[in-house]
């Protein structure tokens, strides 16, 4: 997995950067910097294997950053982010390792990483490369062993049983649910035969990819054994902090949480029992991004309230809720023609999305902060 630095001057790019950046399941984002005068005094140590560099910055462009960063991180790939064409051959000139387009999509990452991998793959090194099994449920669903690579299933239904079981992992599930579940359409005796088929290449696969889990047989059922190895739904759940006022360090575990969050439970996978879950999962994540933003706001951290507000709005833009916050956070900071555009493109995307207006309480509340 490659570290990750990104720095970006427009605070809504950056946010939307970390997004796109953080979905790639070979980059982990080690910090980021909207100002790069502090990025320029921590990149030395933080020694990146990726930097993202806006090429248009004020008081240090991207360009004069990269020739900096070139003395005192050798080993760090630099790719720039622009909005123009023109400065591709002075990119070059830096020793960039690529240029990206905004605005950056997903596959470009995927082109970076892969030439990365392959560089790596062509190298003689003598170290051996460490052994990290991934799994992602929150955005896609992608599961790597411990060489890296993506799994294949053999089956959809394989693929289907393994996602349920790590929604509700460790848990005694029966198999008369999960046969209801997997094929209804099929009789009691061939859809317990395919369960077992199912569980049995499961087991498999995961002893063939070194995933370090177990499929256990139980009673009536069988239970997923996660055993030591950790994923982004698993912790999302298991470290949410109950209600009430939050500490210091209950803050910095809710950014770890929301930064996790990278979009719906399990991609665009059209499992019918995952829906309540991925409610759940979208309800906690806005409640943690607008506690956080509350935090902030009582602070008086107007930037980071901002900041937060932006990259939940990035995924869910029509909750009510969250944009009133940021009208309030845009209110106390005195932005009041950005109050007006902000609610105006908000009424605009509500009416072009539901086909509605917006609850009149919500225009209410938006024209008192907007006097």
């Amino acid at each position: 997995m490659f570290s990750v630095v990104i720095v970006e001057d427009e605070k809504p790019i950056l946010e939307l950067m970390k997004v796109i950046v953080g979905r790639s399941p070979h980059c982990r984002i080690i910090a980021s910097f909207s100002n790069p005068q502090e990025a320029l005094e921590q990149l030395p140590e933080l020694q990146p294997d990726i930097a993202f560099l806006d090429i248009e910055m004020p008081k240090l462009s991207g360009l004069e950053l990269a020739r900096k960063l070139n003395e005192c991180c050798e080993g760090t790939r630099i790719v720039f982010t622009t909005a123009y064409k023109d400065y591709a051959l002075e990119a070059f000139q830096v020793f960039a390792f690529d240029y990206l387009l905004k605005p950056v999509m997903p596959d470009a990452i995927d082109r970076i990483t892969s030439r990365l991998l392959k560089e790596a793959a062509r190298a003689d090194v003598s170290v051996t490369p460490s052994r990290k099994v991934s799994i992602r449920c929150f955005g896609s669903f992608e599961v790597r062993g411990a060489e890296g690579e993506l799994v294949r299933w053999p089956t959809r239904k394989t693929e289907e049983l393994f996602a349920y079981l790590l929604c509700w992992p460790n848990q005694d599930i029966s198999k008369w649910k999960l046969v209801d579940m997997l094929w209804p359409e099929l009789d009691e005796q061939r859809a317990v035969h395919n369960l077992h088929n199912n569980v049995y290449r499961l087991k498999k696969l995961l002893k063939e990819q070194e995933i370090g889990m177990g499929v256990i047989r139980t009673v009536d059922g069988y239970m997923l054994n996660t055993m030591n190895v950790t994923y982004d739904l698993q912790e999302f759940q298991d470290n949410l902090p109950v209600q009430g006022e939050l500490e210091r360090s209950e803050t910095e575990r809710l950014e770890a949480l929301c930064a996790m969050y990278s979009g719906p439970l399990l991609g665009h996978k059209d499992y019918m029992w995952k829906v309540q879950l991925e409610e759940n999962c979208s309800k906690q994540y806005r409640a943690a991004g607008g506690r956080l933003a509350e935090q902030y706001m009582a602070g008086r951290e107007w930037d980071k309230a901002e900041q937060r507000l932006m990259s939940c709005l990035s995924l869910f833009p029509l909750d009510e809720e969250l944009h009133l916050l940021l009208l309030r956070v845009l209110a106390a900071t005195g932005k009041k023609e950005q109050i007006a555009r902000h609610f105006s493109l908000f009424v605009e995307q509500h009416r072009r999305e539901l086909g509605m207006e917006v609850p009149v309480e919500f225009s209410r509340k938006a024209g008192l902060l907007m006097k």
